[in-house]
Protein backbone atom coordinates (compact mmCIF):
# COMPACT_ATOMS: atom_id res chain seq x y z
CA UNK A 1 0.00 0.00 0.00
CA UNK A 2 1.01 3.44 -1.02
CA UNK A 3 1.60 5.68 2.08
CA UNK A 4 -0.11 8.84 2.33
CA UNK A 5 1.77 11.58 4.75
CA UNK A 6 -0.48 13.07 7.06
CA UNK A 7 -3.45 11.23 6.21
CA UNK A 8 -4.87 9.31 8.49
CA UNK A 9 -6.09 6.17 7.77
CA UNK A 10 -8.63 4.13 9.26
CA UNK A 11 -8.88 0.59 9.83
CA UNK A 12 -12.42 -0.64 9.85
CA UNK A 13 -11.81 -4.51 9.90
CA UNK A 14 -9.55 -6.97 10.80
CA UNK A 15 -10.12 -8.45 7.71
CA UNK A 16 -8.43 -5.05 5.88
CA UNK A 17 -5.77 -5.09 8.26
CA UNK A 18 -4.85 -8.70 7.83
CA UNK A 19 -4.65 -8.13 3.86
CA UNK A 20 -2.63 -4.86 3.91
CA UNK A 21 0.13 -6.83 6.07
CA UNK A 22 -0.19 -9.84 3.95
CA UNK A 23 -1.86 -11.83 6.24
CA UNK A 24 -4.47 -15.16 5.95
CA UNK A 25 -8.08 -13.54 7.14
CA UNK A 26 -8.14 -13.86 10.56
CA UNK A 27 -9.85 -16.54 11.93
CA UNK A 28 -12.52 -14.79 13.73
CA UNK A 29 -13.91 -11.71 12.61
CA UNK A 30 -13.63 -9.56 15.83
CA UNK A 31 -10.66 -10.72 17.07
CA UNK A 32 -6.96 -11.49 16.25
CA UNK A 33 -3.38 -12.02 17.79
CA UNK A 34 -0.15 -12.07 15.17
CA UNK A 35 2.30 -13.96 16.03
CA UNK A 36 5.94 -12.40 14.52
CA UNK A 37 8.44 -14.20 16.24
CA UNK A 38 9.36 -15.91 13.84
CA UNK A 39 8.19 -14.71 10.23
CA UNK A 40 8.30 -11.30 9.24
CA UNK A 41 5.36 -9.14 8.92
CA UNK A 42 4.92 -6.58 6.33
CA UNK A 43 4.21 -3.75 8.47
CA UNK A 44 6.61 -1.11 5.91
CA UNK A 45 3.05 -1.91 3.91
CA UNK A 46 1.21 0.37 6.89
CA UNK A 47 0.43 4.15 6.26
CA UNK A 48 2.26 6.66 7.98
CA UNK A 49 -0.80 7.58 9.89
CA UNK A 50 -3.65 5.24 10.97
CA UNK A 51 -6.58 4.96 13.22
CA UNK A 52 -7.83 1.51 13.89
CA UNK A 53 -11.04 0.59 15.24
CA UNK A 54 -9.78 -1.57 17.66
CA UNK A 55 -7.55 -2.23 21.28
CA UNK A 56 -4.44 -3.10 20.69
CA UNK A 57 -1.78 -4.71 23.19
CA UNK A 58 2.10 -5.41 21.65
CA UNK A 59 4.99 -6.89 23.22
CA UNK A 60 8.17 -6.19 21.54
CA UNK A 61 10.77 -8.17 22.68
CA UNK A 62 13.54 -5.47 22.21
CA UNK A 63 12.87 -1.68 22.78
CA UNK A 64 15.16 0.40 21.19
CA UNK A 65 15.50 3.62 19.29
CA UNK A 66 14.74 6.82 20.42
CA UNK A 67 11.58 8.20 22.82
CA UNK A 68 10.80 11.49 23.56
CA UNK A 69 11.66 10.76 27.34
CA UNK A 70 13.46 9.18 30.00
CA UNK A 71 15.14 6.96 27.71
CA UNK A 72 17.93 6.28 29.92
CA UNK A 73 15.40 5.61 32.48
CA UNK A 74 14.47 1.90 31.53
CA UNK A 75 14.27 -0.36 34.14
CA UNK A 76 14.80 -3.10 31.92
CA UNK A 77 15.84 -3.60 27.85
CA UNK A 78 14.45 -7.72 27.47
CA UNK A 79 11.09 -6.49 25.85
CA UNK A 80 7.63 -4.33 26.51
CA UNK A 81 4.20 -3.84 26.40
CA UNK A 82 2.45 -1.09 24.45
CA UNK A 83 -1.08 -0.33 24.92
CA UNK A 84 -3.56 1.27 22.40
CA UNK A 85 -7.42 1.92 23.06
CA UNK A 86 -9.68 2.44 19.12
CA UNK A 87 -9.46 5.20 17.88
CA UNK A 88 -6.05 6.69 18.31
CA UNK A 89 -3.72 8.05 16.32
CA UNK A 90 -0.82 5.55 15.52
CA UNK A 91 2.20 7.94 13.51
CA UNK A 92 4.80 6.27 12.08
CA UNK A 93 7.60 8.75 13.71
CA UNK A 94 6.33 7.54 17.61
CA UNK A 95 7.36 3.63 15.50
CA UNK A 96 10.92 2.15 17.14
CA UNK A 97 11.97 0.21 14.66
CA UNK A 98 10.90 -3.58 16.20
CA UNK A 99 7.78 -5.22 14.78
CA UNK A 100 8.56 -8.66 16.24
CA UNK A 101 6.92 -10.32 19.40
CA UNK A 102 3.07 -10.33 19.19
CA UNK A 103 0.37 -7.83 18.58
CA UNK A 104 -3.42 -8.67 19.97
CA UNK A 105 -5.95 -6.66 17.89
CA UNK A 106 -9.71 -6.70 20.10
CA UNK A 107 -12.28 -4.91 18.62
CA UNK A 108 -15.23 -3.57 21.48
CA UNK A 109 -17.92 -5.34 20.23
CA UNK A 110 -15.81 -8.97 21.06
CA UNK A 111 -16.12 -7.84 25.03
CA UNK A 112 -20.21 -6.91 24.24
CA UNK A 113 -22.12 -9.13 27.17
CA UNK A 114 -18.76 -9.51 29.32
CA UNK A 115 -18.18 -7.33 32.25
CA UNK A 116 -14.82 -6.52 30.93
CA UNK A 117 -16.02 -4.66 27.89
CA UNK A 118 -16.86 -1.73 31.23
CA UNK A 119 -13.59 -2.67 32.99
CA UNK A 120 -11.05 -2.40 29.85
CA UNK A 121 -12.11 1.64 29.92
CA UNK A 122 -10.60 1.75 33.41
CA UNK A 123 -7.24 0.78 32.16
CA UNK A 124 -5.44 3.64 31.89
CA UNK A 125 -2.15 2.29 30.48
CA UNK A 126 -4.29 2.20 26.96
CA UNK A 127 -3.90 6.03 27.17
CA UNK A 128 -0.78 6.35 27.40
CA UNK A 129 2.58 7.15 24.90
CA UNK A 130 4.24 4.94 23.41
CA UNK A 131 7.12 6.51 25.63
CA UNK A 132 5.63 4.75 28.63
CA UNK A 133 5.84 1.80 27.72
CA UNK A 134 5.66 -1.30 30.39
CA UNK A 135 9.13 -2.37 30.85
CA UNK A 136 9.09 -6.38 31.90
CA UNK A 137 11.41 -8.15 33.66
CA UNK A 138 12.46 -11.52 32.57
CA UNK A 139 10.03 -13.13 35.21
CA UNK A 140 7.30 -10.56 33.85
CA UNK A 141 8.21 -11.21 30.46
CA UNK A 142 7.69 -15.07 30.89
CA UNK A 143 4.50 -14.77 32.81
CA UNK A 144 3.07 -12.36 29.62
CA UNK A 145 4.38 -14.86 26.64
CA UNK A 146 3.05 -17.68 28.01
CA UNK A 147 -0.90 -15.68 28.28
CA UNK A 148 -0.03 -14.70 24.86
CA UNK A 149 0.69 -18.29 23.65
CA UNK A 150 -2.80 -19.47 25.33
CA UNK A 151 -4.50 -17.21 23.73
CA UNK A 152 -3.14 -18.20 20.45
CA UNK A 153 -3.53 -21.81 21.01
CA UNK A 154 -7.48 -21.30 21.44
CA UNK A 155 -7.56 -19.46 18.89
CA UNK A 156 -6.28 -21.50 16.56
CA UNK A 157 -8.20 -24.75 17.98
CA UNK A 158 -11.97 -24.97 17.28
CA UNK A 159 -14.30 -22.30 17.68
CA UNK A 160 -16.97 -24.13 20.50
CA UNK A 161 -19.12 -22.87 22.93
CA UNK A 162 -16.30 -22.16 25.16
CA UNK A 163 -13.65 -20.57 23.14
CA UNK A 164 -15.11 -16.85 23.57
CA UNK A 165 -15.20 -17.15 27.26
CA UNK A 166 -11.79 -18.62 27.50
CA UNK A 167 -10.06 -15.71 25.69
CA UNK A 168 -11.82 -12.78 27.45
CA UNK A 169 -10.76 -14.70 30.55
CA UNK A 170 -7.43 -14.71 29.08
CA UNK A 171 -7.15 -10.89 28.10
CA UNK A 172 -8.72 -10.19 31.38
CA UNK A 173 -5.40 -11.99 32.96
CA UNK A 174 -3.04 -10.18 31.20
CA UNK A 175 -4.32 -6.63 31.67
CA UNK A 176 -4.63 -7.29 35.78
CA UNK A 177 -0.97 -8.83 35.45
CA UNK A 178 0.23 -5.06 33.46
CA UNK A 179 -1.37 -3.50 35.92
CA UNK A 180 0.67 -5.25 38.31
CA UNK A 181 3.14 -4.65 36.44
CA UNK A 182 3.11 -1.21 35.86
CA UNK A 183 2.51 -0.41 39.73
CA UNK A 184 5.82 -2.07 40.06
CA UNK A 185 7.13 0.48 37.47
CA UNK A 186 6.04 3.08 39.38
CA UNK A 187 8.37 2.01 42.43
CA UNK A 188 11.32 1.07 41.00
CA UNK A 189 11.07 4.36 39.29
CA UNK A 190 11.06 6.12 41.92
CA UNK A 191 13.80 8.31 40.89
CA UNK A 192 12.23 9.05 37.63
CA UNK A 193 8.44 10.01 39.70
CA UNK A 194 10.15 12.21 42.44
CA UNK A 195 12.31 14.14 39.50
CA UNK A 196 8.07 14.24 37.63
CA UNK A 197 6.62 15.71 40.96
CA UNK A 198 9.00 18.25 41.61
CA UNK A 199 8.77 19.14 38.18
CA UNK A 200 5.03 19.59 38.74
CA UNK A 201 5.61 21.57 41.96
CA UNK A 202 8.08 24.02 39.78
CA UNK A 203 5.15 24.48 36.97
CA UNK A 204 2.00 25.27 39.13
CA UNK A 205 4.42 27.81 41.01
CA UNK A 206 5.00 29.19 37.82
CA UNK A 207 1.80 29.40 36.62
CA UNK A 208 0.12 30.76 40.14
CA UNK A 209 3.19 33.31 40.52
CA UNK A 210 2.55 34.82 37.03
CA UNK A 211 -0.92 36.15 35.23
CA UNK A 212 -0.92 33.27 33.24
CA UNK A 213 -4.02 31.97 36.04
CA UNK A 214 -5.25 34.86 35.22
CA UNK A 215 -5.37 35.23 31.65
CA UNK A 216 -5.89 31.55 31.45
CA UNK A 217 -8.10 30.06 34.09
CA UNK A 218 -6.93 26.71 36.54
CA UNK A 219 -4.48 24.61 35.16
CA UNK A 220 -5.57 21.70 33.13
CA UNK A 221 -4.10 18.21 33.74
CA UNK A 222 -3.14 18.09 30.00
CA UNK A 223 -1.16 21.44 30.30
CA UNK A 224 0.84 20.05 32.81
CA UNK A 225 1.83 16.97 31.29
CA UNK A 226 2.34 18.29 27.98
CA UNK A 227 4.80 20.78 29.82
CA UNK A 228 5.99 17.50 31.67
CA UNK A 229 6.06 15.19 28.28
CA UNK A 230 4.13 12.62 29.39
CA UNK A 231 0.76 11.38 28.88
CA UNK A 232 -2.19 13.07 31.31
CA UNK A 233 -3.06 9.34 32.20
CA UNK A 234 0.31 8.41 32.85
CA UNK A 235 0.74 11.41 34.90
CA UNK A 236 -2.30 10.31 37.35
CA UNK A 237 -1.66 6.92 37.56
CA UNK A 238 2.46 7.80 38.72
CA UNK A 239 0.92 10.87 41.21
CA UNK A 240 -1.52 8.45 42.29
CA UNK A 241 1.52 5.21 42.74
CA UNK A 242 3.73 7.74 44.73
CA UNK A 243 1.65 10.56 46.87
CA UNK A 244 -2.08 8.48 46.90
CA UNK A 245 -3.28 11.36 44.89
CA UNK A 246 -4.31 12.06 41.06
CA UNK A 247 -2.85 15.36 39.07
CA UNK A 248 -6.46 17.08 38.88
CA UNK A 249 -6.35 16.84 43.38
CA UNK A 250 -2.53 18.25 42.78
CA UNK A 251 -3.98 21.08 40.98
CA UNK A 252 -6.57 21.47 43.50
CA UNK A 253 -4.09 20.96 46.82
CA UNK A 254 -1.85 23.78 45.23
CA UNK A 255 -5.04 25.90 44.59
CA UNK A 256 -6.04 25.98 48.27
CA UNK A 257 -2.25 26.37 49.35
CA UNK A 258 -2.09 29.53 47.27
CA UNK A 259 -5.61 30.52 48.18
CA UNK A 260 -4.40 30.54 52.17
CA UNK A 261 -1.33 32.77 51.74
CA UNK A 262 -3.79 35.36 49.73
CA UNK A 263 -6.33 35.23 52.40
CA UNK A 264 -3.88 35.04 55.05
CA UNK A 265 -1.79 37.78 53.66
CA UNK A 266 -3.25 40.64 51.68
CA UNK A 267 -6.75 42.13 52.03
CA UNK A 268 -8.37 41.15 48.66
CA UNK A 269 -11.27 39.83 48.55
CA UNK A 270 -12.74 36.24 48.33
CA UNK A 271 -13.82 37.52 44.18
CA UNK A 272 -10.54 38.81 44.02
CA UNK A 273 -8.80 36.14 45.06
CA UNK A 274 -10.83 33.74 43.45
CA UNK A 275 -10.40 35.67 39.98
CA UNK A 276 -6.33 35.93 40.47
CA UNK A 277 -6.15 31.38 40.70
CA UNK A 278 -8.39 31.34 37.44
CA UNK A 279 -11.71 30.92 38.70
CA UNK A 280 -14.78 32.09 36.61
CA UNK A 281 -17.13 32.10 39.53
CA UNK A 282 -16.04 32.83 43.04
CA UNK A 283 -18.86 30.27 44.30
CA UNK A 284 -16.85 27.72 42.64
CA UNK A 285 -13.69 28.88 44.51
CA UNK A 286 -15.40 29.08 47.50
CA UNK A 287 -17.04 25.58 47.47
CA UNK A 288 -13.83 23.98 46.66
CA UNK A 289 -12.03 25.78 49.79
CA UNK A 290 -14.67 24.41 51.69
CA UNK A 291 -14.67 20.76 50.86
CA UNK A 292 -10.45 21.22 51.00
CA UNK A 293 -10.45 22.59 54.34
CA UNK A 294 -13.67 22.49 56.21
CA UNK A 295 -13.86 26.43 56.20
CA UNK A 296 -15.21 29.14 54.13
CA UNK A 297 -12.60 31.54 52.83
CA UNK A 298 -13.96 33.97 55.44
CA UNK A 299 -13.90 31.98 57.94
CA UNK A 300 -10.04 30.76 57.32
CA UNK A 301 -9.03 34.43 57.07
CA UNK A 302 -10.87 35.23 60.73
CA UNK A 303 -9.21 32.59 61.91
CA UNK A 304 -6.09 34.58 61.94
CA UNK A 305 -7.60 37.83 63.41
Amino acid sequence: MKKEKNIPFKFESLSHLHRVLGLPKPLHPLISLIDNTGNKVETNRLPNSLISSFYKISYKPKLQGTFRYGQHFYDFDEGGLFFLSPNQLIESEEDNGDHSGYTLFIHPDFLLSYPLAKKIKQYGFFSYSANEALHLSDSEKTTIISIFRIMDNELQSRIDDFSQDVVISQIELLLNYANRFYKRQFITRKAVSNDLLQKLETILDDYFSTEKSLNDGIPTVQHISDNLLVSPSYLSDMLRSLTGQNAQQHVHNKLIEKAKERLSTTGLTVAEIAYELGFKYSQSFSRLFKIKTNLSPLEFRASFN
